[in-house]
């Protein structure tokens, strides 16, 4: 399916109201979308916020993650190719990512949809035993007209002495988490009027197998046109890719991530999400687990400013490698 099926099949189904589901990869080369009722035959699974079609199960089992973690040079590399990219003006932040190979290690044999019913995550999609997500991170939501986004950018291990103090203090997250709330700001105005910030940089606790994070979201709201509905496929994709795992200025961004990751991201930083008949909720597929033949691949990434020190970075990037419990 091309971007223009697919937003000729959502403005469709939204005007009718018909519930289904979407799914876009970070190069919008390979959207898809799917009615609800016809989830199961596509061997697709999701849960939103404690709703969806895949039915979640307790771990009895201690479960961990070895990691075969990328290099420090290697990161190094590319993260020196980043600075010298926003040292010349061509960036000022940019989400830098990675694939990191990975084994479960537990009593027990997981398949990827068992992990993914194990983990506690608002955002949780199974795709065709080919990946899995459980996001903590919203991208839109469309209540009674209105839209929201919500931009995550900040990460600190909770154990940290006074780590919430720190997260909002921090210079480089500070300025870094105000340059991706500006840009969504400036994306809901291609879509939406009235724009505001309601709630800025606020505390989320996410637990994980290594343990507790914290991390720093901000929420954003718009008007729509009342007939959103007929033009909510047009809306979607005037919003992607998502700013918050692109970075900004985001079109020349985005050209400098694919002369610097050299391989494509796919549904990775990609979106997904539901419309339910009368409500949209989705989320930016981050923390994600694809198989890759025998082998199991975590990606993961952080935004780079002309503030970062690689030895934070590369701290972060193996942070956000973990299993939410």
């Amino acid at each position: 399916m091309n971007t223009k099926s697919f937003k000729t099949k959502v403005n469709d189904y939204t005007k009718r109201g018909i519930p289904f589901l979407f799914l876009i990869d970070f190069e919008m080369q390979k959207p898809f979308v799917c009615k609800l009722d016809e989830l199961n035959a596509e061997n697709i699974f999701y849960q939103i916020n404690g709703k969806g079609n895949l039915v979640d199960k307790q771990n009895i089992n201690p479960l961990a993650l070895n990691i075969s973690q990328i290099s420090k040079e290697k990161y190094n590399k590319s993260f020196l190719k980043i600075k010298k990219s926003i040292h010349q003006g061509d960036t000022y932040l940019l989400n830098l990512t990675f694939k990191n190979d990975i084994e479960i290690k537990s009593e027990s044999k997981y398949t990827l949809k068992e992990i993914l019913q194990i983990a506690k995550a608002n955002y949780k999609l199974y795709f065709k035993d080919t990946f899995i997500s459980f996001s903590p991170e919203s991208f839109i939501k469309i209540k009674e007209g209105k839209i929201y986004t919500y931009p995550m950018k900040g990460t600190i291990d909770a154990s940290i002495k006074n780590a919430e103090t720190i997260i909002l203090n921090d210079v480089k997250e500070t300025q870094e988490h105000n340059t991706i709330v500006d840009l969504l700001r400036n994306d809901l105005a291609l879509v939406a009027t009235k724009i505001k910030v309601n709630k800025f940089r606020y505390i989320d606790k996410i637990k994980t197998q290594k343990g507790e994070i914290l991390q720093v979201s901000s929420e954003i709201e718009g008007y729509l046109s009342k007939d959103w509905k007929e033009n909510f496929g047009n809306i979607l994709l005037k919003l992607l890719p998502a700013g918050s795992i692109s970075g900004a200025p985001k079109t020349k961004t985005i050209e400098i991530i694919k002369n610097t990751e050299n391989s494509k991201r796919g549904y990775y930083t990609g979106v997904f999400g539901v419309f339910d008949g009368l409500t949209v909720d989705s989320a930016v597929l981050i923390r994600y687990i694809e198989k890759n033949k025998t082998k199991l691949i975590y990606r993961s990434g952080g935004g780079i400013t002309y503030l970062s020190n690689v030895e934070d970075e590369y701290k972060e990037l193996l942070q956000k490698i973990y299993i939410p419990k």
